[in-house]
């Protein structure tokens, strides 16, 4: 059975590399799954979303906080550049925990407070990544 060859990749480093059986990620245009043989594809990423690869050979599912960028897919390759990235087991749970609620703080002091809104937003993901519930 064919497998996807994935690279997931930020500008500070290689995320992740190798072998799967599915990726989901969130675009601006909804949640696609990629699967084997799938048809050239290129998606702009949500920020804030959860990249899921779920991996050859039983390996399980590797999840990644995922911050704007895009990706590709092309002849069994899915190519993730994403503007910032953390793998769910790199999160610092009670780190992300803190940014939350002061953003989130920042964002009742003022509704129109749009970094604050994208800073909670990237929290919620490194939270969701990490397997916490948000």
């Amino acid at each position: 059975m064919a497998k996807l060859r994935v690279g997931v990749v930020s500008p500070e480093r290689e995320i992740w590399s190798g072998e799967a059986d599915m990726v989901i990620a969130k675009t601006v245009e909804g949640e696609i799954g990629i699967m084997p043989n799938h048809a050239p594809v290129l998606g702009i990423l949500v920020e804030g979303g959860v990249l899921r690869v779920k991996r050859a050979g039983g390996e399980g599912e590797l999840i990644a906080a995922v911050h704007g960028g895009f990706f590709s897919v092309a002849d069994n390759e899915v190519s993730v550049l994403a503007e910032m990235a953390e793998l769910g087991s790199e999160v610092d749970v009670r780190s992300a925990r803190d940014a939350l609620e002061r953003a989130l703080a920042s964002v009742d002091a003022d509704a129109e407070n749009m970094e604050a809104a994208l800073e909670a937003k990237r929290a919620r993901a490194r939270l969701r990544a990490a397997g916490e519930d948000v």
